[in-house]
């Protein structure tokens, strides 16, 4: 293959030797995320046959953003995890051109970030990455799953907090949305919430800013059907101003930097910013026009249409695996969430693990790759939002074919 012939036909993947997968672990990113809509993907391609001012992009986008959400400001990211980390900046930075020179190093020591020890996750790495130093309160494991108070995030607040990290878990036992920006906003701190996976439902747009979030980060490619590498960070009009002042490009000259212009006017800053520490978070044209066409799709669609859709998608797949030997098949929905197939293998009567099973899958041909959140206990997990029509009977036929090679 040479570089002249990748987008020849056969299909680009082909040509570049990369197999395709079924797709029913859901819009994670190492499956690619989702499936775009014609229209999504029509106006990316329309969006790379010309330039405008990203500046103006993005302020156009805030606007929509806002409106989508109840928030004062919005922000086109290049992922959840882009916004994350952009959001902490802001809170670590503010309007301080030397601040967000220096970041990730904090001199002056306002670099603390409280978080309920249930809400620790391996994704909270982008708030780390800004500069911020978690304070853990709470504690794990007894009564129950644990415990935690509002008290002890409010005594955990000193001159160095900076922000309250409250992410969309569903963790037993940890102080609620509504309690914790009720704390944090009497010490004038702002709440960050990770919302990575918080759609559905739709109403989660605009829950957590009334909730009291002050800066919500929001996946663009998974429920919202945006490009995968896209994501949103909503919120206070300051605090997303900060945070876009430290992802644009900034290689520009004070009399002639439009994006600050009404900024240097007033004395608010200085001078323009370096680059910041935001700038590897860039979002291109493509990706923010492809977002906002698919959030203005998702914003129309009929949800509960859809779900019912994906509903049916996994009952199918339950009825073909029902009454297998060694297997068992659940039906699960979280509340207003998407609904789910859970496939339990018996690893004492098949002589197979789920991660066996797993393995198997992904090996074969044609690969299908399932949820692997399970596999500890025993269990697949799939989810039908990544499946087509039809895609659920070659999920439901692998696992027999696997199971029975295995038997």
């Amino acid at each position: 293959m040479t570089a002249s012939s990748i987008g020849s036909e056969p299909g680009v993947y082909e040509r570049l030797g990369v197999r395709r997968i079924v797709n029913a672990a859901g819009p994670v990113t190492r499956l690619g995320g989702n499936r775009l809509a014609p229209e999504v993907a029509a106006a990316m391609a329309e969006a790379a046959q010309s330039h405008v001012q990203i500046d103006e992009l993005q302020e156009r986008a805030s606007a929509f953003l806002a409106e989508a959400t109840g928030a004062e400001a919005g922000l086109i990211t290049s992922g959840a995890e882009a916004g994350l980390l952009l959001g902490t900046a802001a809170c670590l930075a503010g309007f301080d051109p030397r601040k967000m020179d220096d970041l990730p190093f904090v001199h002056d020591g306002r670099n603390e970030v409280v978080v309920q020890r249930g809400h620790r996750n391996a994704y909270d790495h982008a708030i780390r990455a800004a500069g911020a130093v978690f304070v853990e309160v709470g504690y794990l494991g007894a009564p129950g799953a644990g415990c935690h108070y509002a008290w002890q995030i409010e005594a955990a607040i000193t001159p160095k907090t900076v922000a309250v990290a409250c992410p969309v878990m569903d963790t037993p036992g940890t102080v609620p949305l509504i309690e914790v920006a009720a704390v944090a906003h009497r010490h004038g701190l702002p709440v960050i919430v990770d919302a990575a996976a918080g759609l559905p439902p739709r109403a989660n747009l605009r829950r957590f800013i009334a909730e009291g979030a002050d800066l919500v980060a929001f996946s663009g490619g998974k429920a919202i059907g945006g490009p995968q590498g896209s994501g949103l960070l909503v919120g206070r009009r300051d605090l997303i101003e900060s945070a876009r002042l430290q992802m644009l490009d900034m290689d520009v000259y004070p009399e002639i930097w439009r994006a600050g212009r009404d900024y240097l006017r007033s004395g608010r800053l200085p001078g323009p910013p370096h680059h910041g520490i935001g700038r590897s978070c860039k979002v291109g044209k493509e990706q923010a026009v492809g977002l906002l066409v698919a959030l203005e799709r998702y914003l129309a669609h009929d949800e509960a249409a859809e779900l019912a859709a994906q509903a049916a998608r996994v009952y199918r797949l339950a009825e073909a695996l029902d009454g297998v030997r060694g297997l068992r098949c659940n039906l699960t929905r979280p509340t207003g969430g998407v609904p789910r197939a859970e496939v339990w293998v018996d690893h004492e009567l098949l002589g197979m693990s789920a991660f066996d099973v797993i393995e198997a899958l992904e090996t074969g041909d044609p690969i299908v790759c399932v949820s692997q959140g399970l596999a500890p206990r025993g269990g697949l997990s799939i989810n039908p939002v990544t499946l087509a029509d039809g895609e659920e009977r070659i999920v439901a036929d692998r696992i027999l074919e696997v199971i029975r090679a295995g038997s």
